[in-house]
């Protein structure tokens, strides 16, 4: 018997490109069965971007079907019968025209749970309007210190409204299948994108709500990035506690400013980050570091992606996974992060090509 949390969870995904794989990426690795229903002869559009398609959908299977025909529609309806989850992240209103929305669906499976992902959700002034996370995180206020500025900035290298929307798919799922094992009865989730973002800002968003905005939340000079003798970057995060601070101080030989209290950092942030930076350039990072850690004083590496996948406690963590080819070439990938007491995440598949489970899926449900 398998000791995965989700194991026997059967989840069909016509998510593409980001929030979707990555959100069933994560439940298929906790041992539920994912079963791509993909477009015949063009499939998930990040299959154009091989690396981007292969990061998040290993471990799946993939079904090619038109479910704008007959046939496609009711092959479909055919697996939703034996499925726990439907996971969708079209525009609001296009499955239902097809016939396969969640009304459509229940009548075919009334413990079913269908999850839709969306930029702006299935109601509101924006509903339908195109997008991409970059609109989603304008909208949630992520870019407000832009906003303020009213001067253009950079974007963020992070698409946050992908990676939160997928999150939140995650959880809507899990939370509803929880509740349609208890009643019988499947539930509808309504996941967008823009709404992900704004909940993301909920402890900024809330005191400018209230009268009584955050400011700059974190403003100590002991917390930022520094460059060190080597060229390499270190993490500070002294964020307002003395107790950093003052054995921060030792270890920069700097007793003077240990007396200084979180509201005399804060006045003279600006002085106090140079003569930091002036400090810290004079010593490897490697010797920082020795020296940080010595103290309890919290640092961390700027790791590069190479960096990160190469650090020490990123292999401890046992987050990469390599699976070999048939040709003997082996390919790594992340797992997901959480760690349970006697499961140890494994990855059962390479990504699969478009259609590739066609027979196999049909087999089974025919069984």
């Amino acid at each position: 018997m398998s000791t995965a949390p989700l194991a026997g969870l059967k989840i069909l995904s016509l998510a593409e490109q980001f929030p979707g794989p990555y959100a069933t990426m994560l439940l298929s690795d906790m041992g539920a069965e994912v079963i791509m229903i993909e477009r015949p002869g063009v499939g998930d559009p990040a299959r154009q971007f091989p690396p981007l398609f292969r990061a998040l959908n290993r471990g799946k299977r993939s079904v090619a079907l038109d479910l704008k025909s007959a046939e496609g529609l009711a092959r479909f309806r055919e697996l939703a019968k034996e499925s726990d989850v439907i996971v969708e992240g079209f525009r609001p209103g296009k499955l239902a025209a097809l016939g396969a929305g969640f009304e459509d669906m229940r009548s075919v499976n009334s413990r079913l749970v269908y999850v839709s992902i969306s930029g702006y959700g299935q109601d509101g002034p924006y509903r339908d309007r195109a997008g991409h996370d970059l609109s989603y995180e304008g909208v949630g206020g992520l870019l407000a210190d832009q906003a303020d500025a009213k001067q253009p900035g950079p974007v963020p290298p992070i698409p946050l409204a992908d990676v939160g929307a997928a999150l939140f798919a995650a959880i809507a799922i899990l939370s509803a299948v929880v509740s349609s094992q208890r009643t019988g009865q499947g539930r509808y989730v309504d996941v967008s994108m823009s709404d992900a973002v704004v909940s993301m800002l909920t402890a900024f968003l809330v005191p400018a709500a209230n009268g009584t905005p955050l400011g700059e939340f974190i403003a100590e000079p002991g917390y930022g990035v520094f460059t060190c003798k080597d060229g390499k970057l270190l993490t500070l995060s002294i964020a307002h506690e003395d107790w950093f601070w003052k054995p921060f101080c030792d270890v920069i030989n700097r007793a003077d400013l240990a007396p200084l209290t979180g509201r005399d950092r804060v006045a003279r942030k600006a002085a106090l980050r140079e003569e930091i930076a002036a400090i810290l350039v004079n010593k490897t990072r490697a010797e920082w570091g020795d020296l940080l850690d010595k103290a309890g004083v919290p640092w961390g590496p700027v790791n590069s992606l190479v960096e990160t996948l190469d650090d020490p406690h990123v292999r401890a963590r046992q987050l990469l996974r390599k699976i070999t080819h048939d040709g003997g070439k082996a390919e790594t990938f992340i797992v997901q992060p959480l760690k349970f007491d006697g499961f140890e995440t494994a990855i059962p598949d390479l990504p699969p090509e478009l259609g590739a489970d066609n027979d196999s899926v049909f087999s089974d449900s025919s069984n």
